[in-house]
C-alpha cells in the first residue's frame, strides 16, 4: 500500500466506537489516518503533528492554556487512532503501540510543562533555591508510563518533585515559596492532560502513588521524599518504584542536576545490597490485595469477572515474576535494573535465575495478553481488561485476535494464563503454612526446647530431656548453646517479624538435626547452625530466604554438618544461601567460558571500581560454593575438586586483569602485553578451598615506559585480589617465587625472565635447582596467550637442559633437608604433607625425574601432575607398574585425607601413625632407592 492508495475502509472505525465517533467529527481523518498508517509511529512524527497543531490552534494568537488543551486533545487523537489502524492490520508490534503511547504522553507532558510554566513565571517569577539556582518540577512517570509500557487507554501514574525549597523571584506579584509554585503547576498540568472538553482528554491521571498518597503534598521536595522513603516507605513502594523516571527531563542544567539527585535517592530505596528474600512476602500480599479488590469489583459485575491484567495468570503476574528477582538481586546485580518487563525477564535468563524455556514461555504469554488487551481497550477506549461476555463482541475480539472463534481465543488464553500461573506459583506460592507459619507441630520437642523454658531456670531437667529425645548425645551442651543465643541481646533486640522467622527457623532445625548422621555430630550441626543465625539475624532477607524455603534449611544443615570449613565459609558469606535454593547446582555442568562472559557482562554494567571487586568476590565465592556442594555430596574426586578450582581462579584472573586494565590510567594499549604465571598448587592444578596463589607477572612490550606502566599495573591488580571489601576477598597472593624473589622487580620482562632462568649457558649451576623444582609445576594461566606460550618454550627448554645426576640429587636431598628443618612436628601425629614418607617427598622425586630425564623424554615436560607423571616414570623404566600405582594410591589417600582434614577446618593436616603405615612405608622404600 502507499501513500496515494489508501484503504477504503479504516479497520479502526468498524473495530472501535471511540474511532467512529472521532471520524464523524473530524470528516479530514480518516483519510489522514489511512495516510499516517503506512509508516511506524516514531516519537518524531508524534512530535511534528504536535507542532503541526498548536499551530493550527494558535491561529496567530497567543498559544494559552486552552489552546494548548485543544492541541493536546487532537494529538491524542490522531495518534491513537493512527496506532490502532496499523495495530489491527498487522503492521504494529506491541512494541510500536506501547512505545507510541509512551512518546505520546512523555511529549504532551513535556509540551505542557513547556507553555505552563511560561504562564506561570510571568506571573509569579522564577522559582530558585535557596542558593539562588534555578529550580524545575520533575515528573516521575511510574507503572506503566515509567516502563515504556503505556497501554491504548492507560491512566498515567505520576509524582511531582523538585529539588529544594525556595521561593520564586522576579515575578509580576508577590513571590511564592517552591513548594506552592510547584504545587499550582502541577495542578495545571493535571488540568491540562486529563480534563475532559469538547475535545475528550489526553491522559487520565493518577497521584496516589507519591508519598503518603492523597494525603501527602502534590508537589514533594527530594529533602521530604529522602525522608519518607527511609522512615515510612513500604515493600510496595519499592516495588512501584522500579519503574519510575523522570519523563519530564530536558536538558537544562536544573533538569539533569534533578535527574541525577532523584537517581541517587531511590537506587538505594529499590535496591538492597544484599539479596532481598524478605521482599517475597511483601509481594504477594500486596498480590493478595489486588486479586482481592478486583475479585470484590467482579463480584459486583459478575458480568466483567475475567480480568486478564488482575485474574490468575494474568499482565500482573508476570510483571510480579520478573520484577521480584529485580528487588531480590538488583542491589547486587546492576544488569537488573531496567525498566521494561520483558527486558528484566532476558536479563533474569541471561543471569540464570530463569529458564530459557520459562523466559520465552512469560514472554510470548505477556505479548498475547497485552495485544489481548489494547483490542479490549480500543473497542469504545475504555481503561478495561474484562474479557466481553455478549456474542457480538466474543466474535468481534476473537476476529480482531485473528481466531475463527471466541472458543479458539479462550483456549489460548487459558493456556498462557495456566504457564504464568504455574510460573508465578513457583515464586510466590506459600512454602509453608500461612505465609511462613510454623509447620513444627506445637506439641513436638523442638517446639517445647526452642520456647521461653529456655528462660526458666526451672525448666533444666525438661529441656535436657526433649533435647535428648532430639537425638543429640551431648545435650548439656546442645541446650547451653541454645540458652545462650534465646537470651542474647542480639536475639532479643530483632524485630517482631525477623524474631518470628528465627524462631521458626530454630524449631525446623531441631527438628530435622535428629535424622542427620553420624549422630554425634547432631551437636555440631546445630551450633553451627546458630551460628548462622547469629551472624545473618541483622539480615532479615536472609531469614526470609530460610523461612520461605524449607528446602534451603534442609541443605544448609547437610553443609553444617559436613564441613566445619564450609560452615565457615557459609557464615563469612551469607549471600551464598541463595545458591541451595537452585536444584540444578549440583547437576550443571561447568563451563568457564560461559562463566567468563557472564562475569564480563557484569564488570561491564557494574557502577565503579568498589562494585566491579564485590561482583568478583560474589561470582567467585559462588563457584566454589558449588563446588563444594558437589563435593560434599561425593561425586568428585579431590583431584576433580583441585582441577575444578584452578580453573575458575583462572578465568577470575582473567576477567579481573581485563577489568582492571580497562580502567587503568596509564594504559598506554588496548590490550597489555602482560601475562600471569601460576607456580605451585595453582601451577600444578592442585589448588585446595584455601590455598594462596603463587604468581609471577611477565610483559613483552618494547614501549620505553612498559616496565613502570606494569609495575603499576600489576600493583593495582594484586590489590584488587587481595583487598577485603564488605564482600571479602578474592585470594591470597604470594610473589615471592619472581625471579630474585622479595628484592626482585613485580613484572619481569619476558626476555629478562628468560636469562635469569637459563643464566646464560650456567643454567646446570645447582645453586638455582629449587628455582627449576618450582619451573617443574609453573603454567600460564591468564593474560596475553603469545607470552604464555613463550613462557611454555622457556620452561622446556630450561627443564631438557642437561644435569649431572649425583650432583642434582644431592641439591635435591638438602633442599628437603632444608624443607623438613622448617616445619617442626613435636606432635605423635603424623604430617601427611611434611614428615618423612609423606607428600613432599613424592612430589621433591618426580621433580628430581622431571629436572634429570626430560631432555630424554619430552613426556616429562608436561604439567600433568604427581600422579601422572609416575606412571610415565614406570613406562620410562624408573620403577615397576606396581610401584607406581602403590605411590600413587598412597598420594591420594594422602590428599583425600588432607582435603578431608581441611574440610573440618584443621590448619595443619595430622593422623594417627598407623592410620597410614603402610603409604608411609612405600614412598620411604622408593625414597631411599632413588636417593640413597
Amino acid at each position: 500500500m502507499t501513500d496515494a492508495d489508501p484503504p477504503n475502509v479504516l479497520l479502526s472505525a468498524s473495530a472501535s466506537n471511540y474511532a467512529a465517533r472521532l471520524y464523524a467529527a473530524r470528516p479530514e481523518l480518516p483519510v489522514q489516518v489511512a495516510k499516517w498508517s503506512q509508516a511506524p509511529v516514531r516519537r518524531a512524527w508524534i512530535e511534528e503533528r504536535l507542532d503541526a497543531l498548536c499551530d493550527v490552534c494558535a491561529g496567530g494568537a497567543r498559544f494559552d492554556e486552552a489552546r494548548l488543551k485543544t492541541a493536546l486533545r487532537k494529538l491524542r487523537g490522531e495518534v491513537f487512532c493512527t496506532v490502532m489502524e496499523r495495530d489491527l492490520a498487522g503492521l504494529a508490534d506491541v512494541a510500536e503501540v506501547t512505545g507510541a503511547m509512551t512518546d505520546l504522553a512523555e511529549l504532551t507532558i513535556q509540551r505542557a510543562l513547556a507553555v505552563l510554566s511560561a504562564d506561570l513565571e510571568t506571573t509569579f517569577g522564577e522559582p530558585r533555591g535557596p542558593d539562588g539556582q534555578r529550580l524545575t518540577l520533575g515528573v516521575v512517570g511510574m507503572g506503566k508510563l515509567g516502563g515504556r509500557e503505556l497501554n491504548v487507554s492507560s491512566d498515567i501514574d505520576l509524582i511531582f518533585v523538585y529539588e529544594d525549597d525556595g521561593e520564586t523571584m522576579g515575578g509580576e506579584r508577590a513571590a511564592l515559596s517552591t513548594q506552592e509554585y510547584f504545587t499550582r503547576l502541577g495542578r495545571k498540568l493535571i488540568g491540562a492532560l486529563a480534563e475532559v472538553t469538547e475535545d475528550g482528554y489526553v491522559f487520565r491521571v493518577d497521584m496516589r502513588l507519591r508519598p503518603n498518597g492523597d494525603a501527602g503534598p502534590l508537589a514533594c521536595g527530594l529533602g521530604m521524599l529522602e525522608e519518607y522513603f527511609y522512615v515510612q516507605g513500604r515493600e510496595w513502594e519499592r516495588y512501584a518504584w522500579i519503574k519510575g523516571r523522570l519523563v519530564s527531563e530536558g536538558t537544562s542544567e536544573a533538569a539533569q542536576r534533578l535527574a541525577k539527585q532523584l537517581e541517587a535517592l531511590s537506587t538505594p530505596f529499590i535496591y538492597r545490597r544484599y539479596l532481598d528474600y524478605g521482599v517475597i512476602s511483601a509481594i504477594r500480599s500486596l498480590h493478595v490485595q489486588i486479586r482481592q479488590e478486583a475479585q470484590r469489583r467482579a463480584s459486583m459485575r459478575p458480568d466483567k469477572a475475567d480480568d486478564i491484567k488482575l485474574g490468575r495468570g494474568g499482565i500482573r503476574e508476570i510483571e510480579f515474576s520478573a520484577q521480584v528477582f529485580q528487588l531480590i538481586r538488583g542491589g547486587q546485580i546492576a544488569d537488573l535494573r531496567i525498566r521494561p518487563t520483558l527486558s528484566v525477564l532476558s536479563r533474569a535468563e541471561a543471569h540464570g535465575l530463569i529458564s530459557a524455556a520459562v523466559c520465552r514461555e512469560l514472554t510470548e504469554a505477556y505479548l498475547f495478553l497485552r495485544k489481548l488487551e489494547h483490542r479490549l481497550q480500543y473497542r469504545n477506549d475504555a481503561q478495561t481488561h474484562a474479557m466481553p461476555v455478549s456474542p457480538e463482541d466474543r466474535a468481534a475480539i476473537a476476529g480482531a485476535m485473528d481466531f475463527p472463534d471466541y472458543d479458539a481465543l479462550k483456549d489460548a488464553l487459558e493456556a498462557h494464563r495456566a504457564r504464568v500461573a504455574l510460573q508465578f506459583d513457583q515464586i510466590f506460592a506459600d512454602k509453608v503454612n500461612g505465609d511462613g507459619g510454623c509447620a513444627v507441630a506445637e506439641d513436638s520437642a523442638a517446639s517445647w526446647v526452642w520456647s521461653s523454658a529456655l528462660g526458666d531456670d526451672s525448666a533444666e531437667a525438661q529441656l535436657l530431656e526433649r533435647v535428648t529425645e532430639l537425638g543429640f548425645t551431648d545435650a548439656p551442651a546442645v541446650l547451653a548453646r541454645l540458652r545462650s543465643v534465646w537470651t542474647s541481646t542480639r536475639y532479643e533486640g530483632l524485630p517482631e517479624r525477623s524474631r518470628e522467622r528465627f524462631d521458626i527457623i530454630a524449631q525446623r532445625a531441631l527438628e530435622s538435626a535428629q535424622k542427620a548422621q553420624p549422630p554425634e555430630r547432631r551437636g555440631d550441626t546445630i551450633a553451627r547452625l546458630f551460628d548462622l543465625l547469629e551472624a545473618v539475624s541483622r539480615r532479615g532477607a536472609y531469614l526470609a530466604l530460610l523461612t520461605e524455603y524449607p528446602a534451603a534449611l534442609e541443605r544448609v544443615l547437610a553443609v553444617l554438618g559436613a564441613s566445619r570449613w564450609a560452615a565457615g565459609y557459609l557464615i563469612r558469606h551469607p549471600q551464598l544461601l541463595d545458591e541451595l535454593l537452585d536444584d540444578e547446582v549440583i547437576s550443571s555442568p561447568f563451563d568457564w567460558q560461559a562463566f567468563r562472559t557472564a562475569l564480563r557482562a557484569q564488570m561491564a554494567a557494574a557502577d565503579g571500581a568498589e562494585q566491579q571487586m564485590d561482583l568478583l568476590r560474589h561470582a567467585h565465592q559462588a563457584e566454589v560454593f558449588r563446588i563444594l556442594l558437589i563435593d560434599l555430596s561425593g561425586k568428585i574426586t579431590v583431584e576433580h575438586v583441585s582441577d575444578l578450582l584452578s580453573a575458575l581462579a583462572d578465568a577470575v584472573l582473567d576477567v579481573t586483569m581485563e577489568t582492571v586494565w580497562a580502567q587503568f590510567p596509564k594504559r598506554h594499549r588496548d590490550v597489555p602485553r602482560f601475562s600471569v604465571i601460576a607456580y605451585g598448587k595453582l601451577g600444578g592444578k592442585e589448588l585446595g578451598y584455601a590455598s594462596d596463589l603463587d604468581l609471577i607477572f611477565l610483559h613483552d612490550d618494547p614501549d620505553d615506559s612498559a616496565s613502570d606502566i606494569y609495575a603499576m599495573f600489576a600493583r593495582r591488580l594484586v590489590t584488587w585480589l587481595t583487598t577485603a571489601t564488605g564482600a571479602g576477598t578474592l585470594f591470597d597472593v604470594d610473589l615471592r617465587l619472581r625471579p630474585n624473589g622479595e628484592s626482585g622487580l613485580l613484572v619481569t620482562s619476558l626476555e629478562s625472565f628468560r636469562r635469569y632462568q637459563i643464566r646464560e649457558g650456567d643454567a646446570a649451576n645447582t645453586a638455582w635447582v629449587w628455582e627449576h623444582q618450582a619451573l617443574s609445576r609453573a603454567r600460564y594461566c591468564a593474560g596475553d596467550a603469545g607470552i604464555g606460550a613463550h613462557f611454555e618454550a622457556i620452561r622446556a627448554h630450561v627443564l631438557t637442559m642437561p644435569r649431572d645426576a649425583s650432583a642434582l640429587a644431592q641439591e635435591i636431598v638438602a633442599m628437603r633437608e632444608r624443607v623438613y628443618a622448617g616445619h617442626p612436628n613435636k606432635s605423635r601425629l603424623f604430617d601427611l604433607k611434611h614428615d618423612r614418607g609423606g607428600m613432599v617427598d613424592i612430589e621433591f622425586i618426580v621433580q628430581f625425574w622431571v629436572l634429570l630425564h626430560s631432555r630424554e623424554d619430552g613426556e616429562f615436560v608436561r604439567n600433568l601432575g604427581n600422579i601422572s607423571l609416575l606412571g610415565h616414570a614406570a613406562r620410562f623404566g624408573l620403577m615397576s607398574a606396581a610401584e607406581a600405582e602403590t605411590v600413587a594410591a598412597a598420594y591420594r589417600r594422602y590428599r583425600k585425607l588432607q582435603h578431608t582434614l581441611r574440610l573440618d577446618g584443621m590448619e595443619k593436616a595430622r593422623v594417627e601413625p598407623d592410620v597410614v603405615a603402610a603409604e608411609r612405608e612405600a614412598v620411604s622404600g622408593l625414597w631411599k632407592r632413588v636417593f640413597e
